[in-house]
């Protein structure tokens, strides 16, 4: 199946009762948006005895990653259509995720407390995760993958597809990470541009603009519950 978050773009193949098929050359093959199908994330449906599945994810250049909150949502609406409950349980490489039907064609994913201990995360040292020494000041937050958020002035004036690489392999993070850059709007709202570790440039990421929400709060910018502004509603505007 092929299914969209927020413009945040899936293939999503069902394994239950089979074994799992997936290589990292596979993934990278699906990918190809030019040769293959295309995708930001790659994830796999499996079987589960504690959820209602369990769910695999890939990045497009095949490596691994523990969590996808857009694909976590699409599936959950897949699966909660599929028995007629209106909420389930699934199990990730980051946990048990509740899902619940939102109402008006909307699906909730709750994606568990933040890591916000240098080690957990990971990062290569000891350092204070609200204020990273890295130009820029960010903060660094685990949201299941690693996350570097940087807070400026102008989400739209930032050259994303250079700052995104070249903070993504920075060596404070030798998982790599995913970089987000935050324009604050108001105590209430932010805008969100992204760069996916694995992927690039995507249009919306759940697990980003949950570390983005959190980032934003724990540096007393907003409140605990924000609206998020990404790429992809910005590009429909």
């Amino acid at each position: 199946m092929k299914m969209h978050g927020l413009g945040n773009d899936f293939v999503v193949l069902d394994r239950r009762g089979l074994s799992n098929p997936v290589t990292p050359q596979l993934a990278r093959a699906l990918a190809d948006r030019h040769r293959g199908i295309g995708f930001d994330q790659l994830a796999v449906i499996g079987d589960s005895v504690t959820a209602a599945a369990r769910l695999t994810f890939y990045n497009a250049d095949g490596s691994l990653s523990a969590a996808c909150g857009n694909a976590t949502r699409c599936i959950a609406r897949h699966l909660m259509d599929e028995s007629g409950s209106a909420a389930l349980v699934l199990e990730t490489a980051h946990g048990q995720l509740d899902c619940a039907d939102a109402g008006d064609g909307l699906t909730s994913v709750n994606m568990g407390p933040p890591v916000l201990g240098w080690q957990a995360i990971p990062l290569a040292e000891e350092v204070d995760t609200l204020h990273l020494p890295i130009p820029g000041d960010p903060v660094a937050t685990g949201i299941g993958n690693p996350h570097c958020t940087f807070f400026v002035a102008d989400a739209a004036a930032v050259d994303l597809a250079n700052f995104g690489p070249a903070h993504e392999t920075h060596p404070l993070f030798p998982e790599r990470t995913n970089v987000e850059v935050v324009q604050v709007l108001s105590d209430a709202a932010i805008r969100l541009r992204i760069w996916e570790r694995g992927t690039g440039i995507t249009l919306a990421s759940g697990s980003c603009a949950c570390a983005a929400a959190v980032a934003a709060a724990r540096r007393g910018l907003t409140g605990r519950r924000v609206v998020i502004t990404p790429a992809f509603l910005e590009a429909l505007a």
